[in-house]
C-alpha cells in the first residue's frame, strides 16, 4: 500500500505523537509498504534515515517555518491529492490545523482516511462540537480512533454512532524495556525519574515544586536524587527554578537522550514520576513500567489503563496527593520492592504486534467506508518487525 501519515508534529521535535508516528512509519516500511510522512514540523537541519519513510516537510523553504504556519494546511492537502495514496492516516492532538484540514480534504476526495486522536479532548470537546457543524467532520467517511479509552471518550461525544471511535494504542516493544535492575546496594538514595517534553502541558515545573516538598518531608538520612530527561521551551524556566531554590546539587536536566540511555536510567531508577494531568497515553510511563520501575501518576487518564493502583504504581488525584505518594514510596523500601515486583513487561497489554494488527483493521474499515473494499492482497499482514 501507499500510505500517507499526516501530522503537524514530527521528529526531530520530541513528543508522543512524534515518536509514535516515526516508529509506526518505520515498521510499515519494513513490512513492504511505501510510506510518506507529511508534516508541518521543520527539519531543523536533520537528515531523515534512508531506510525509513519519505518525509515531506511542507513548511521547509518558507520564511520562518514552524508547525503552525498558516500555509501548512493547504500545502499539506495538495501533497495528499497529488500523491496517489491508497490510505491516509492523520494524527491529531487538540491544536492540529494541518491534520484536521488534511482529514477533511482526503475524505472528501474519496481517499480512505483514518484519524487517530493522541490528546485528551476532555475540556475541549465543546469546541470540536462547534467546529463540526460547519466542517462536517463527523459526517465524513473517516475511521476515527484514539490512543486510549480515556482519549476516545471525549471524541465519542463529537463523533457518535456504534463503533464510531475505537482504540488504536501507541506501540511498544515490551521485551526491549525489560531490563535487569541494578543492585546499587544503597537504600539511602532514592532516584526519581521523569521523561517528558519540557512544555507546559507535561507540567515539569510543577514536578520540581513537588519533589522540593518531597525532599523536605523525606526522612533524615535518605538522599533524594531527581533526573528529568527531555527538551522543550520550559528548560530555561526549570533551570532558573533550580538555581533559585538551590536544587542543582540533587536535580539534573540532562536534556534529550536516546532510548538506550533512558533504558540505562530506568535500570537504576526507583520511581517514575508522571506529573501531567492530561496524559492521553503515557508511552514513557509504560516503558518505565516494562523496565520494572513503579509509576506514580495522576489517575483518570491514559496511564491508568496500564498502571494498576497499588500493584505496579500509585495513582493519585492531584499534586498534593502525588507529594504524599512520593513521600510514602521514598520512606518505605518494602513498598517500592512490592510495586517493582508487579511491574514488568510480562503483563503489558500493548505491543507493536497488536498495534500493527489494529492499524491494519482500521485501514480495512476506512476503505470499506468509502466503498473501496480492500482486497486481501492489499491488506495481508507481512511478518511483523519488532
Amino acid at each position: 500500500m501507499r500510505i500517507a501519515h499526516v501530522t503537524d508534529f514530527y521528529l526531530p521535535r520530541l513528543g508522543g505523537i512524534e515518536m509514535h508516528v516515526g516508529d509506526l512509519a518505520a515498521r510499515q516500511v519494513a513490512q513492504g509498504h511505501e510510506v510518506t510522512v507529511i508534516t508541518s514540523s521543520p527539519g531543523e537541519g536533520t537528515t531523515d534515515p534512508a531506510d525509513g519513510p519519505a518525509v515531506v516537510r511542507v513548511t521547509d523553504g518558507l520564511r520562518r517555518p514552524h508547525a503552525f504556519h498558516p500555509q501548512a494546511p493547504f500545502s499539506g492537502a495538495k501533497e495528499l491529492l497529488d500523491g496517489r495514496f491508497d490510505m491516509v492516516h492523520v494524527h491529531v492532538g487538540v491544536a492540529s490545523p494541518l491534520g484536521f484540514w488534511a482529514a477533511r480534504t482526503a475524505s472528501r476526495a474519496g481517499l480512505p482516511t483514518v484519524v487517530t486522536v493522541h490528546s485528551l479532548w476532555a475540556w475541549a470537546h465543546p469546541i470540536f462540537q462547534a467546529l463540526d457543524r460547519p466542517g462536517g467532520y463527523s459526517r465524513l467517511p473517516i475511521r476515527w480512533t484514539a490512543v486510549s479509552e480515556a482519549a476516545a471518550g471525549p471524541v465519542r461525544r463529537v463523533v457518535s454512532g456504534p463503533g464510531a471511535v475505537t482504540v488504536l494504542p501507541n506501540g511498544i516493544d515490551p521485551e526491549r524495556w525489560d531490563v535487569p535492575r541494578d543492585d546499587r546496594g544503597d537504600d539511602d538514595e532514592i532516584l526519581l525519574v521523569g521523561v517528558m517534553r519540557l512544555a507546559a502541558r507535561k507540567r515539569p515545573l510543577q514536578m520540581l515544586r513537588m519533589v522540593r516538598e518531597v525532599r523536605r518531608r523525606t526522612p533524615a538520612g535518605t538522599r533524594l536524587r531527581v533526573v528529568i530527561v527531555g527538551e522543550g521551551p520550559y528548560r530555561s524556566r526549570l533551570e532558573r527554578y533550580l538555581r533559585r531554590h538551590e536544587m542543582t546539587g540533587w536535580v539534573s536536566l540532562p536534556g534529550r537522550q536516546g532510548r538506550e540511555q533512558i533504558r540505562d536510567l530506568y535500570r537504576r531508577a526507583d520511581v517514575f514520576v508522571a506529573p501531567a494531568d492530561l496524559e492521553s497515553f503515557g508511552i514513557a510511563a509504560l516503558e518505565a513500567r516494562c523496565a520494572g520501575v513503579p509509576v506514580v501518576a495522576k489517575g483518570g487518564n491514559g496511564i491508568s489503563e496500564f498502571v494498576r493502583d497499588g500493584r505496579d504504581g500509585l495513582l493519585v488525584a492531584d499534586d498534593a496527593a502525588m507529594v504524599d505518594a512520593l513521600v510514602r514510596v521514598c520512606a518505605e523500601p518494602a513498598l517500592r520492592a512490592a510495586l517493582a515486583g508487579h511491574a514488568g513487561a510480562g503483563t503489558v497489554p500493548v505491543s507493536w504486534t497488536s498495534t500493527l494488527a489494529l492499524t491494519d483493521d482500521a485501514y480495512r474499515e476506512a476503505a470499506e467506508l468509502v466503498g473501496r473494499g480492500a482486497s486481501p492482497a492489499r491488506t495481508a499482514q507481512p511478518e511483523v518487525i519488532g
